[in-house]
């Protein structure tokens, strides 16, 4: 998509739609005869201008361009569900281009439009026959003066779709050895990768990632991807995602219908790789580490079991309950190595717990973590991107929810506070680094489109990471 601003007239333009940004007090105000008419109409269908509310009309020839959509908005976050339901209904009607009229002025306004535009066009199309397909926008022209900062935002936009891409894609396409090889792809200059194979992760004394990984025909991979700016780094970062490409849940095996949509297990993963993605586009000059672990979580006849006691990277012993319970042993072992990397701090990110859907839905993804300097900027820099996050507590009164009979502690909790003590068994792995947990279990992936949001992947997080990193 290639984003124009400069100079416009509603009279004149000849893309496929126009869109009319508007508030309600646009509604009663002065305005030309066409507006006159399309507002008339549209106050007739109980158009209010609510943030994201779209009504659609033709033209009818009294402008070049053939459709009309009035979209609600206001402040930053409904300029951005405004910007990402053009992008939809662009999307649903397989427009080519745009015209944006009514756009707020400013490098920051252009970045949210272009992130929003971007968000509500995209669609995980590749395996429908071509005549299927919509058209993807392709042009838009902004009326108004500041282009650097949509071309920002449409780096951005770039990083998320590519997780969303990864969230989305089957397991037959995203399995250990392919997601590794994605990450390979972004080796550049700045960014290097480092990939180690099944027998290396075990004899390095990954016993998590080794356990978890050991039942599938598909061998495990550990990732380290490092980012190193060209001048000197004010700080330096480490994230650590969750790469399970599948989840059958191992022999505590799932129900048809709770694996249907388990390719979705790595969006933790996958929200690393888009953020590491972003960092090779945009150059912070902060240091940056992305390291994952790829499994799949598979019942064969080597896969790990329950009474399993496992030795761990940082030398600690689990035992095992529920091998549906992987997700925390794979980021345990990671996190073991990113907190010997001895960075200024270090965000995890996996789709942990139903627990935590049960607890914020879909919207909110779960912040656990006693480092109070990490925990304002990551929401600082949520509410900047229009993600939801919530800080949950992190009492270790409930430590003892995971005491072990034989190991140091087992790899679940109990039913209650099951976000909490599965955040609680990976603060086990971390001790000398300022550290963060998100569980993006229900953001991740939507059942059902949601605003602008197609059903799917969401690629949650990456805009967070990537404002949060900047910030430092």
């Amino acid at each position: 998509m290639q984003i124009h601003y400069g100079t416009l007239e509603l009279n004149t333009v000849s893309t496929d739609a126009v869109v009319l940004l508007v508030t309600a007090a646009h509604l009663d105000g002065p305005k030309t005869d066409f507006e006159k008419q399309v507002y008339g109409a549209a106050r007739a269908q109980k158009f209010s201008a609510k943030p994201g509310e779209v009504a659609a009309f033709p033209t009818f020839g009294l402008i070049p361009a053939p459709h009309v959509f009035l979209i609600g908005t206001g402040n930053d976050d409904h300029l951005r569900r405004a910007a990402g339901a053009a992008g939809y209904k662009a999307r649903e009607l397989g427009l080519k281009s745009l015209a944006i009229f009514g756009a707020p002025e400013g490098e920051n306004a252009a970045e949210i439009i272009a992130t929003g535009l971007a968000a509500g066009n995209y669609r995980f199309d590749k395996y429908r026959a071509s005549k299927d397909r919509k058209a993807k926008l392709e042009t838009v022209h902004i009326a108004g003066t500041a282009n650097s900062g949509a071309q920002r935002g449409l780096k951005l936009a770039e990083a998320r779709n590519l997780t969303r891409d990864l969230v989305n894609a089957p397991p037959a396409e995203v399995y250990p050895e392919s997601l590794a090889a994605v990450c390979e792809s972004l080796a550049s200059d700045t960014l290097t990768v480092t990939i180690w194979d099944a027998d290396k992760i075990k004899s390095e004394g990954m016993g998590g990632i080794t356990a978890v990984g050991q039942g599938s025909s598909n061998p495990a991979r550990f990732v380290h991807m490092h980012y190193k700016p060209k001048g000197n780094a004010r700080k330096s970062i480490a994230l650590v995602g969750k790469g399970v490409t599948f989840d059958a849940g191992g022999l505590s095996i799932k129900s048809s219908g709770g694996m249907q949509t388990m390719r979705c297990d790595m969006a933790g993963a996958g929200a690393v790789v888009g953020a590491m993605k972003a960092v090779s586009l945009l150059q912070p000059d902060v240091e940056v580490h992305g390291i994952i672990g790829c499994v799949e979580n598979m019942c064969g006849a080597n896969s790990y079991k329950l009474g399993d006691i496992l030795d761990m990277y940082n030398g600690k012993q689990v035992e095992i309950h529920n091998t549906d319970a992987e997700g925390r042993l794979v980021m345990a072992d990671c996190l073991t190595y990113g907190d010997k990397l001895g960075a200024d701090a270090i965000v995890d990110l996996a789709t942990l717990t139903g627990a935590c859907v049960v607890a914020l839905g879909d919207y909110y993804s779960g912040l656990f973590t006693n480092a109070e300097q990490v925990a304002g900027g990551l929401s600082s820099a949520a509410a900047v991107s229009g993600e939801g996050l919530w800080r949950m507590p992190l009492p270790d009164f409930y430590k003892p929810m995971l005491k072990a009979e034989w190991g140091h502690f087992k790899n679940v909790g109990g039913r209650a506070a099951g976000s909490i003590t599965a955040a609680l068994f990976l603060s086990e792995f971390v001790e000398q680094t300022p550290w963060a947990h998100i569980d993006i279990a229900g953001p991740a992936f939507l059942d059902k489109t949601f605003r602008h949001l197609t059903c799917g992947g969401t690629g949650a997080m990456v805009e967070t990471l990537y404002r949060w990193i900047e910030s430092k």
